[in-house]
């Protein structure tokens, strides 16, 4: 595990905040309710720090994981401004939604895009568990196995989208392809809109530490746009949490410009990515205060940690705890650390429940 601070953080850098709609939006769909915020007292006296609090993101939305916010905007956006351009002439009808996923991302888009009665083509890289495939197709998706990984799934997602008129709705963002990952950024925007509430009603404003799990970058942009965008007050530190055998950001903070890296295999399924998110890294050039990166071996300990006190997750989940484990930065007595737990246990099968092991 390393941990890197950013020589390029910009103490004064802010950013525009977020829409409000959009937590509106949220709040209209059937089965919205905000993820639960855990205290985890006996956990931050191990630590050495005053207050440890996860944001549970295990049950979204009646999908294991954060992905389905970002999903659920974008899907939402995307077919409104389908709309519109048949309103000056473009063809009509059922249009089919594309997407890259190493699971989460993919099965959101393809619940949402069957929601609103439109078909869904997922591409999937090598690596991805079948159960996870299978997850969805039982969402009436169309899946397509690349043998390849994560980056040449998404090239080829992106290429079937332009090839058959499909929309292609990704996760990540590269030049000329930012307006659909800006809404997806833009639909994690309520996970944070809660941590607020939860924290004002705990008696913390703020947090002093926030540790996100990161793949391309995109939660972690949605991370510093809540927090870099109102300068008033203490501004939390904001750490990412990437396997070893993906660090893409770290890598990126370490050379001052984006880096492509080779990614190997890790249970991280969800975090194995390769390259930052074009949409993500101005922001975090000058806002990411540090990053880190976590082993399979750390994230299956802190696993069993968390699923022992009450909050099964999933490997990408317990990636932020495995993090604070071994950050000393984090060991300071009345700093309150929050850790977001962004998958559940059953969002990503390649690691068995921590009481199985």
């Amino acid at each position: 595990m390393t941990w890197l601070p950013n020589p390029a953080r910009d103490q004064a850098w802010t950013c525009p905040p977020v829409p409000a709609d959009v937590l509106d939006f949220h709040r209209g769909l059937a089965g919205y309710a905000p993820t639960r915020l855990v205290d985890l007292p006996a956990l931050a006296a191990r630590l050495g720090v005053g207050r440890l609090l996860v944001k549970d993101e295990s049950h979204r939305l009646g999908l294991p994981a954060f992905k389905s916010l970002g999903a659920s905007w974008a899907v939402h956006q995307a077919l409104r401004a389908r709309l519109a351009s048949e309103r000056k002439g473009v063809t009509r009808g059922p249009v089919t939604l594309v997407a890259a996923t190493d699971g989460n991302h993919g099965r959101a888009v393809a619940r949402f895009s069957r929601l609103q009665g439109h078909p869904a083509r997922i591409f999937v890289p090598d690596g991805v568990h079948p159960t996870a495939v299978q997850a969805i197709r039982d969402e009436g998706a169309d899946v397509t196995a690349v043998p390849a990984d994560y980056d040449e799934a998404v090239r080829t997602a992106a290429r079937y989208a332009a090839d058959t008129g499909g929309i292609l709705v990704q996760d990540t963002a590269w030049d000329g392809y930012e307006e659909v990952p800006g809404w997806i950024v833009a639909g994690y925007s309520t996970l944070f809109r809660e941590l607020d509430d939860q924290l004002a009603d705990l008696g913390s404003v703020r947090p002093d530490l926030v540790l996100v799990p990161t793949g391309v970058g995109s939660l972690l942009l949605a991370a510093l746009t809540h927090y870099r965008a109102d300068s008033a007050g203490a501004v939390p530190a904001v750490v990412s949490v990437e396997p070893v055998e993906a660090a893409c950001v770290q890598a990126s903070v370490a050379a001052g410009h984006p880096v492509s890296v080779a990614t190997g295999r890790t249970i991280m399924a969800g975090l194995n990515c390769g390259t930052v998110s074009s949409l993500a890294w101005p922001s975090i050039h000058p806002g990411l205060d540090a990053a880190a990166t976590v082993s399979d071996g750390q994230v299956t300990s802190a696993a069993r940690d968390l699923a022992a006190h009450g909050v099964p997750v999933g490997p990408c989940g317990a990636a932020p705890l495995a993090a604070a484990q071994t950050l000393a930065a984090t060991r300071r007595p009345g700093t309150t650390v929050v850790l977001i737990a962004t998958e559940g246990e059953s969002a990503n099968p390649a690691m068995s429940p921590p009481s199985e092991r």
